[in-house]
């Protein structure tokens, strides 16, 4: 019991850091993950990539005008990803570029962008923490923000559940008998990008997506129901989040790295072992709303 102690509950009881870790990470588990399996679902993870690095110079200037400051990076960060989400699409529907031409360019530009303003203005520690977040030195004032965000999501996916479940079976079906299907891509895209900035505070730019895809794919492995999906793959986030909170601390790791590794091991456990793995204990099903 000692052990137990010592290993898995004391950090969490003995040290208020720890504890504000692991309630951004509950937070952040109950929203992004489920937002990642529309994602993946949709087959837009690599989309979810591409708006995370653009949040970035919207940061950067929100840094430059105020230095640290909470809700200026968060709301530079919006701005930024809104700006490449809406734009790049677009591009994708004014001109010959595919939709993930135009979002990896912007990516790119934004990306560049991002870097020079801070490392040019700033030292190699805001740079890191950018790039990298701060997950173990989370505040009051940033559990309240990722609070209002993680709600403000949970009640969009509430609202756009439907026609976010049936954008995934058959999109075509959905532009046909139903004005919805533009209300959810945009909302869909909004609440992306306001996860994205809210990651970003914890796990940084680089990092942030990580808790969008891997437990929404890890989960895909082992259930086939759109609903059990989007509570399995909270429930891999949070224990990814744990996991790599704990062995942060006692191996003295980058907090934010290291969570994102247990997510992926996560993600490989459930490749190897789940139901439909590589070594599935029944055929491969489609999916089930």
């Amino acid at each position: 019991m000692d052990l137990l102690w010592q290993g898995l509950l004391g950090p969490f009881v003995e040290f208020g850091f720890m504890k504000r870790a692991w309630a951004g990470s509950l937070v952040l588990s109950l929203s992004a993950a489920p937002l990642g399996v529309f994602l993946m679902l949709r087959r837009m993870s690599l989309m979810g990539d591409a708006v995370a690095h653009g949040i970035l110079p919207g940061a950067a200037l929100g840094y430059l005008y105020a230095g640290l400051s909470l809700g200026w990076m968060t709301l530079g960060g919006i701005a930024a990803g809104m700006v490449v989400a809406v734009v790049s699409g677009l591009v994708a529907r004014s001109t010959v570029l595919k939709e993930d031409a135009s979002l990896a360019a912007f990516y790119l530009l934004s990306l560049a962008v991002g870097v020079l303003i801070v490392s040019t203005r700033g030292n190699n520690v805001d740079l890191l923490h950018v790039l990298f977040g701060t997950v173990l030195s989370l505040d009051n004032d940033a559990l309240l923000l990722l609070g209002a965000l993680s709600s403000t999501t949970l009640l969009g996916l509430a609202l756009l559940y439907r026609p976010l479940v049936l954008e995934c079976l058959d999109p075509a079906f959905l532009r046909q008998v139903s004005r919805w299907s533009p209300v959810a891509h945009y909302g869909f895209l909004g609440l992306l990008v306001i996860n994205l900035v809210a990651g970003f505070h914890a796990l940084g730019t680089l990092m942030s997506v990580g808790l969008l895809v891997l437990p929404a794919a890890s989960a895909r492995f082992w259930v086939q129901k759109v609903g059990a999906m989007l509570a399995l793959a909270a429930g891999f986030a949070l224990l990814g989040c744990t996991a790599g909170l704990l062995l942060s601390f006692h191996a003295d790791w980058p907090s934010g790295p290291t969570i994102v590794l247990c997510l992926g091991g996560i993600y490989l456990l459930s490749l190897v072992l789940g139901r439909q793995g590589l070594y599935p204990s029944r055929p491969h099903s489609h999916l089930r709303a």
